[in-house]
């Protein structure tokens, strides 16, 4: 391979740390060039900089911009084959126009018209749906049809056939969030088609997953092994909002049960193990009530929120918005959140934070209040 023909390009600089420019320095360096080599001393500034510098940018999308137009991609493009799936990717601003909210994280609105089919396919990629409005699709996952409505969290774990249908009148749209970049950049990403039409017609009120699993506190002995990933298929709102909802209460009685004062917040959990429910994605929700503001935080890793019910101020980095209801917004690794409201405000979060505590790189940092966790 030529000089001109290598994809390594080093220039040489003044500067600390940096050797004196001269003939016989640049002709090591066309040497390097040549043969793919690049020297730590030209790149240890960004490859090692003293704290993490995401690429990724915050920023929000709109539901009131966002549904439209995913209604619009309803009237004009068809969800069978080829397409696979009618979801509109959100694409950070500061990824170069990939279809990634995050370095490691997958953000989409799906919209399905009324009698569709979404058709069956499996992934290795992890994925969950949250429904921030709506009901009447099931998703089908082995066979098993789960009902999807408003404030129901439904993982979904890789290498699962799974398929959508919906059995009314009216169209429905809900965010999915997977591993795909993390996956992607792995190189560790399997794909396969299914049938075109989904196993099973039927519209149970509770999947064959939640008869099973959907009991707290309760576990069948025919199911005692741990699994990488949940089980339940369904994480009904009815429970998500009473848990929250008695948080705060007690908290008003007087016991410790909040994250901080009127800040409740749940995660979601795997069964079988109490962890996470899935290897990759953490998902929690969180409640803020009227008049608080939460503590400013910092971690690595990054988020993704969905504004469930409400209204706040949202401060990621340097950037502030107003929020409510639908909008989503990304917090990259190590940018200070922090979030307010006067009239109270519920959110739906997941992020890659597994990946971080399983490499033991995960680190957190909470300011504003008594003394820092790290």
């Amino acid at each position: 391979m030529s000089v001109s023909e290598s994809p390594v390009s080093i220039t040489a600089t003044d500067g600390p740390g940096q050797p004196i420019r001269t003939p016989e320095l640049e002709e090591l360096y066309r040497g390097f060039e040549k043969e793919l080599l690049v020297p730590l001393w030209t790149e240890i500034g960004g490859l090692m900089p003293a704290q993490p510098q995401s690429e990724a940018q915050p920023h929000v999308w709109r539901w009131n911009t966002l549904l439209p137009l995913a209604a619009q991609a309803g009237e004009l493009v068809p969800v069978g084959r080829g397409g696979e799936r009618r979801a509109i990717a959100l694409a950070n601003p500061g990824l170069g126009g990939r279809p990634f909210v995050t370095p490691t994280l997958w953000a989409a609105i799906q919209y399905l018209n009324p009698a569709e089919d979404a058709p069956v396919h499996r992934h290795t990629q992890n994925a969950f749906r949250f429904v921030v409005e709506g009901e009447g699709v099931w998703t089908v996952v082995n066979g098993d049809p789960v009902a999807m409505r408003r404030g129901d969290f439904l993982p979904q774990a890789g290498w699962n056939w799974h398929g959508h249908h919906n059995r009314t009148d009216r169209p429905m749209a809900w965010i999915d969030g997977l591993d795909i970049p993390f996956q992607y950049y792995a190189d560790s990403t399997f794909f396969e088609f299914g049938p075109d039409e989904v196993e099973s017609r039927d519209a149970p009120e509770r999947s064959y997953s939640e008869r099973l699993w959907a009991h707290p506190g309760l576990r069948p002995l025919t199911q005692l092994q741990p699994t990488p990933a949940t089980p339940l298929l369904a994480y009904r709102w009815e429970h998500t909002d009473r848990a929250l909802a008695e948080q705060l209460a007690l908290e008003a009685e007087g016991y410790t049960a909040t994250v901080e004062r009127g800040h409740a917040a749940v995660r979601y959990t795997n069964p079988t193990t109490g962890g996470d429910i899935m290897p990759t994605i953490r998902t929690e929700f969180h409640r803020l009530a009227p008049d608080t503001g939460t503590a400013t935080r910092r971690e690595v890793g990054s988020s993704v929120y969905q504004v469930f019910e409400g209204r706040g101020e949202v401060t990621v980095g340097a950037t502030s918005w107003t929020v409510e209801r639908g909008d989503l917004f990304v917090v990259p690794s190590w940018q200070p959140l922090t979030i307010t409201t006067d009239h109270g405000l519920d959110l739906f979060r997941f992020s890659d934070t597994p990946v971080f505590e399983r490499l033991h790189q995960d680190r957190v940092q909470i300011d504003n209040r008594e003394g820092n966790v790290q």
